[in-house]
């Protein structure tokens, strides 16, 4: 890979909702692509909110913004409401933060005087602001795509595409096609999408999620409580199937804990939080299951630790229609990186596994393929098993290289 040599150093600007950082939670893509865009020599600014669902600690600040410097990232907090879940709530934090952001784009503009300014807040109604600030600051506008809005919250919450929240998601939506000088879109497969709601695919753009490889060259120790737990249950099961991240009804773990019925001798281990939690430890009690166990969640920075413990790792998403846009899953990426065989339950317009040969691909939300699927994997020979964990290794380190990704991102706001 050649990078490029920068032209000139660029102030960059960059709206995200829900930004976080390796010690807050996620989400971590703003922050490993500005940390790579320093490197180049660039200075940085995240606006985000201080209130999002999706991180482990949310600030507390007593004005309506607040600068903070966080390993040289500038990050400015806009002060929005606590909410839960998806309801009413969550969409007046996002019209908080949006008018917060808005009311202030003159200022935004000529303290931090950008040359490009990115939207990039899953919801697309921070494009109004982007464009504001770019305007005022004549600076290139990108829109960085994570869901299609408002076509998720359509298909995955079947809401009217006349509620207003949608009409109003969908005019924000199409405003960012038409004004945009760039779209860059974490899916693979968005093109026509993008096309019927007016843009240029001249301005379309693939960067996907990514790793920093120094995290795995020198992972940070597992702590002792969730490590103890691990060996602990390593002692007593023949092997172990893991799954790491958000427990949500998207992810269908309940198919995980059905499949562990079959399969007694191998325990299943479940680590993280999330809203489905209460009902899987339910499930395994009243079921008097005893191979299922759930860890608490662990630093971003241990994760490396914590996989290296695992035998094979699962991942899953129930069927959705959704899903034929591709999908860029964070923890995919860490599980393949970590070298062990995976478990793959997705029906999606990408299948990185099955491109990357570094595990099975099962149809989704079925318990009895799961148990197919371990079944095939303790019968495999130690050879196969480790051409798997090092396939998916290699296919992380060509195309989801985050010094690779941000240098290609770099590429598009000097050409655009």
């Amino acid at each position: 890979m050649i990078f490029l040599r920068q032209l000139y150093r660029m102030n960059i600007l960059l709206i995200n909702h829900y930004a976080g950082s390796p010690n807050m939670g996620m989400e971590y893509r703003p922050y490993y692509l500005a940390k790579e865009w320093l490197n180049y020599g660039n200075k940085v600014t995240i606006i985000l909110a201080t209130h999002s669902h999706l991180r482990q600690y949310n600030p507390k600040i007593e004005t309506n913004i607040k600068e903070e410097i966080i390993d040289g990232i500038n990050y400015v907090w806009i002060n929005t409401p606590k909410y839960d879940g998806n309801g009413v709530g969550r969409i007046k934090n996002m019209f908080a933060f949006i008018k917060t952001t808005y009311l202030n784009s003159k200022y935004f503009a000529n303290k931090y005087k950008p040359d490009v300014v990115i939207a990039s807040s899953t919801y697309p109604s921070d494009n109004y602001v982007a464009k504001k600030i770019a305007k005022i600051s004549k600076a290139k506008y990108i829109y960085e795509v994570h869901d299609l809005w408002p076509l998720s919250p359509m298909e995955l919450g079947g809401m009217s595409k006349y509620h207003p929240f949608i009409m109003a998601m969908q005019h924000a939506e199409n405003f960012a096609y038409k004004n945009a000088n760039a779209v860059v879109s974490m899916l693979p497969n968005t093109h026509e999408h993008m096309k019927l709601h007016g843009l240029d695919l001249k301005k379309w753009h693939y960067i996907p999620n990514g790793i920093v490889i120094a995290d795995w060259e020198k992972p940070k120790e597992l702590n002792e409580k969730t490590k103890s737990e691990i060996i602990e249950i390593k002692q007593k099961y023949n092997k172990i199937v893991a799954y790491t991240g958000t427990i949500g009804l998207a992810n269908a773990l309940n198919n995980l804990v059905l499949a562990s019925v079959e399969l007694k001798t191998i325990a299943f281990v479940i680590v993280g939080k999330g809203p489905e939690k209460p009902h899987l430890v339910n499930m395994v009690k009243e079921n008097n299951i005893k191979n299922v166990f759930f860890v608490d969640v662990v630093n971003k920075h241990e994760m490396p630790s914590l996989l290296k413990l695992f035998d094979y790792l699962y991942i899953g998403l129930q069927y959705q229609p959704l899903f034929r846009f591709g999908i860029s899953p964070n923890k995919l990426i860490d599980y393949m990186m970590s070298e062990k065989p995976i478990i793959q339950a997705i029906k999606a317009g990408n299948n990185m596994v099955k491109e990357a040969n570094c595990g099975l691909d099962i149809e989704p939300e079925n318990s009895s393929e799961i148990v197919k699927a371990i079944l095939k994997l303790e019968s495999s020979n130690v050879i196969e098993l480790a051409q798997m964990a090092k396939n998916g290794r290699a296919f992380v380190l060509k195309n989801h290289d985050y010094k690779i990704l941000s240098n290609n991102f770099i590429q598009i706001m000097q050409n655009i």
